[in-house]
């Protein structure tokens, strides 16, 4: 239990896990304002309340977040010149959006003309797809790496001694498979949230019945932000 609290803690020390937990309750609110819609407007109202401040709040939260993508480029620029190319396009894409989604945040709280939101909000829905759909295709080559390299090595014959015991090849082995496993699961949770959040991008940038429903918009909310939750909790 004390692990589970420390965990939670550092969890929610992280500017990514306040994120996470605030943008849980910005889409729970959306499916239950939905939910209650008919029966008990006066409920649904408060619920659209809390969604509504939640989202501004994650907003301002994130003033300066477009600078990561300067961060990331630098410290990991890509190992060859095709991920280099595909990594330059994700950031770029990214700091597209949290850069114009500043002013989507003081557009929607009246600091600058409220006329302005519906374009920043296309420019930033833009930048976000963008960076989401080349950030996808750089976890899927990754992952097919991995694959292919697990592969490799359980194919490989086992370098026991003549007494039968594990030996130090063989623990190294298994420490790069377990690697690769969790590299993989990581990968996998990070595309989830981002076809998650592609899908709530393309509500801003072309309206249409699936996207902007709000049991679609709800549950790609909570996919993200779960995954999120996964990815940054303490190991």
């Amino acid at each position: 239990m004390n692990d589970t609290v420390d965990k939670l803690v550092v969890f929610l020390a992280k500017r990514d896990g306040i994120d996470k937990l605030v943008k849980t309750f910005q889409y729970v609110s959306k499916l239950v304002h939905w939910h209650v819609e008919t029966t008990h407007p006066d409920i649904a109202q408060r619920f659209k309340q809390w969604e509504v401040s939640s989202g501004l709040g994650r907003k301002a939260f994130r003033t300066g977040r477009f600078l990561t993508g300067f961060n990331g480029l630098r410290r990991n620029p890509g190992s060859t010149p095709t991920f280099r190319f595909l990594a330059v396009l994700a950031n770029a894409g990214e700091m597209v959006y949290f850069f114009f989604d500043h002013f989507l945040w003081l557009s929607r709280i009246g600091a600058i003309d409220t006329g302005l939101a519906t374009k920043m909000s296309f420019i930033s829905a833009f930048g976000e797809s963008l960076g989401y759909v080349f950030f996808i295709i750089s976890d899927f080559i990754i992952i097919k790496q991995g694959i292919e390299a697990q592969r490799r090595l359980l194919l490989q014959p086992p370098a026991g001694s003549k007494e039968g015991n594990i030996t130090e090849k063989d623990m190294k082995t298994e420490e790069i498979l377990r690697k690769i496993r969790a590299d993989r699961v990581m990968r996998l949770m990070a595309v989830a949230a981002n076809v998650a959040d592609l899908i709530i991008a393309l509500a801003d940038i072309e309206p249409n019945p699936f996207c902007n429903h709000a049991v679609s918009l709800g549950i790609s909310g909570l996919v993200s932000a779960w995954a999120g939750w996964y990815r940054n909790w303490p190991s």
